[in-house]
């Protein structure tokens, strides 16, 4: 990602500050927005999409410290507090709560940009990319992008038809599904073999699934057929 594609929040109430570091900040080619309320700020991180946040201590509304720390409790978006402030308590605050770094008014500014520099990197290196499309049902996590399944992290070994099956029940969790539904949505309006291929795939299912793990996820309504439940 280059700087021209990374979006830094400047959260500071003092608009000389603020706008010195949009200023400077743009030159150095990243993209700013400028928040001075502190609740609105934590509504803007929550909702929108930034990859850094540059904040401010003493805000109006909500202080720099309560933002860090809701935002800490969805998000490790990397967060460096600038503040006036130069006591150590505060500085230990910040930190604990999950602040990436910390600098004082005045600063330098080749300093901030090289810790800001530096919280990409640690970012870089330690966060994952999330995998897109994870499908959950309790402990259960299938990914359908690599027709695999999990369950508490342990993968469960299935084979294409069992997965297929399995993604359909939960995809459609809490609704009970009839064989032939299942068997024309799974199997395809060409299958012209017997029904009972769905309860033997269900067996199958929960030979891996229910048995070895000591959890219920295929439920059978009788009479009806098969539901997947929270």
């Amino acid at each position: 990602m280059t700087t021209a594609t990374r979006k830094i929040l400047i959260v500071e109430d003092e608009w000389k500050i603020a706008r010195f570091l949009q200023i400077e900040l743009e030159h150095e080619g990243f993209t700013t927005v400028i928040e001075a309320n502190g609740r609105n700020a934590l509504d803007r991180i929550i909702q929108e999409n930034f990859d850094l946040v540059l904040l401010d201590l003493m805000l109006p509304e909500m202080d720099g410290v309560e933002i860090c720390r809701r935002v800490r409790a969805v998000s490790q978006l990397p967060i460096i507090m600038v503040t006036a402030k130069d006591d150590i308590d505060d500085k230990v605050k910040g930190l604990d709560i999950g602040a990436d770094d910390y600098i004082t008014k005045p600063f330098a500014l080749p300093e901030l940009l090289a810790r800001i520099r530096a919280a990409f990197r640690k970012h870089t290196v330690t966060e994952q990319p999330a995998e897109k499309n994870v499908l959950n049902i309790k402990n259960l996590a299938l990914f359908p992008n690599r027709y695999e399944a999990e369950i508490d992290g342990q993968p469960v070994e299935l084979t294409k038809k069992e997965y297929d099956l399995l993604e359909y029940l939960v995809r459609n969790k809490n609704v009970v599904l009839n064989r032939e539904h299942i068997l024309q949505e799974v199997w395809g309006y060409e299958y012209m073999g017997d029904t009972n291929v769905v309860d033997v795939y269900i067996r199958y299912l929960r030979s891996k699934l229910d048995e070895p793990f000591e959890q219920k996820y295929i439920h059978t309504v009788r009479g009806v057929g098969y539901v997947v439940k929270d």
